[in-house]
């Protein structure tokens, strides 16, 4: 499955992006879903995750609160909306898809879960 990460962008604290994730693959509906980002100097690390049928999401403790994760299996895509930004939510931000489509919340927040990891946006909060 390819993924093709896009939205990101120059943004003020305070402000909002949303980040879209788009797959080709045919079973995406069949996926977990997951964000990870990257800042300059640092690990890659978990953002959000979402199941397959939606009805579980997971999220860092960083980002609850202001982060939303999102999916339309019709589109085949997956959404990040970035609220009430910070200078710290800087990073390239990057989709992954996991193919088992049944893994524990704990799992799903290590990227060695996910076969599958998109090329990224950058995301640029200024203070």
């Amino acid at each position: 499955v390819q993924l093709q990460a896009s939205g990101g962008g120059l943004v003020q604290a305070g402000g909002s992006l949303r980040l879209s994730c788009a797959s080709s693959g045919r079973t995406f509906s069949m996926y977990s879903m997951g964000w990870f980002r990257q800042a300059p100097g640092k690990e890659r690390e978990f953002v959000a995750a979402i199941i397959w049928s939606a009805s579980r999401t997971y999220y860092a403790d960083s980002v609850k609160g202001r982060f939303t994760i999102s999916r339309d299996n019709a589109k085949n895509t997956v959404y990040l909306q970035l609220n009430s930004l910070k200078p710290e939510d800087t990073a390239i931000y990057y989709c992954a898809a996991d193919r088992i489509t049944f893994r524990s919340g704990s799992d799903l927040q290590r990227s060695s879960s996910y076969d599958n990891w998109g090329q990224g946006t950058q995301v640029t909060v200024s203070s």
